[in-house]
């Protein structure tokens, strides 16, 4: 998994979440190590999960281990993310052929099938369940957990003057059946807009080559922490 490395402990049902510093877009294509990224990105995400547990909201989150390490529940990682936007950008924009940014009245919930030969297509619910992915009854659990995941990051980050444009979160099964909240919640997969000047302050500065990629992440990093209550 670029980004993260997957460590096994001795304690049964629990590993070790490495974030290292390797950096990659569309679809593994462009690739480059991004100095203290995984730094950053493993403050970032332990930072949003205590918050959504204290808001009730399960996922795999135990404890931060060291710089770059997070202790986590053991999760089957299920094979599809739901994409929150708040906005209209990247390829869901291109899709529609509106401009970057574009305000919307209502709040997006999309499916992404994570298959890479076949680019990670957009599904509906109806495809999840014939793939036997999950059933109706478990989407409706994860669609309001993802809002519930979207209000509370969305005040996280607004606290500390940044806009959550939109967010991908994953989902996996425990060794007891249950589906928790997994992966991570970093600039990595969360367009993230500077409130005051719309400056871009997420993985989009690698995509797009723009400068002070490290700086950036940092900039998120330690205005979360000034914000954060944990």
């Amino acid at each position: 998994m670029a980004g993260k490395d997957i460590v096994s402990t001795d304690t049964k049902g629990v590993i070790i979440m490495h974030f290292n510093d390797q950096a990659t877009a569309f679809g593994g294509i462009k690739r480059a190590r991004i100095k203290e990224k995984g730094i950053c990105c493993n403050r970032i995400s332990s930072i949003i999960f205590k918050t959504l547990a204290d808001a009730g909201i399960p996922n795999h989150f135990l404890e931060v281990e060291g710089p770059r390490d997070m202790k986590c529940i053991k999760v089957s990682p299920l094979p599809f993310q739901i994409v929150i936007r708040n906005r209209l950008a990247g390829s869901t924009a291109i899709m529609l052929g509106v401009n970057e940014g574009t305000s919307i009245p209502n709040t997006i919930f999309e499916f992404r099938y994570r298959c890479s030969e076949l680019g990670k297509p957009m599904i509906n619910e109806h495809h999840v369940v014939a793939l036997g992915l999950a059933t109706y009854e478990e989407l409706e659990m994860m669609k309001d957990m993802s809002k519930r995941v979207n209000d509370v990051v969305k005040d996280l980050f607004h606290k500390a003057g940044i806009e959550l444009v939109d967010i991908k979160l994953r989902f996996g099964r425990t060794a007891d059946g249950r589906i928790i909240l997994a992966d991570e919640i970093s600039p990595d997969n969360c367009r993230l807009w500077d409130e005051s000047d719309g400056r871009i302050l997420d993985k989009d500065r690698f995509r797009h080559d723009m400068s002070d990629v490290t700086v950036t992440y940092k900039e998120v990093m330690d205005r979360l922490v000034k914000v954060a209550e944990v």
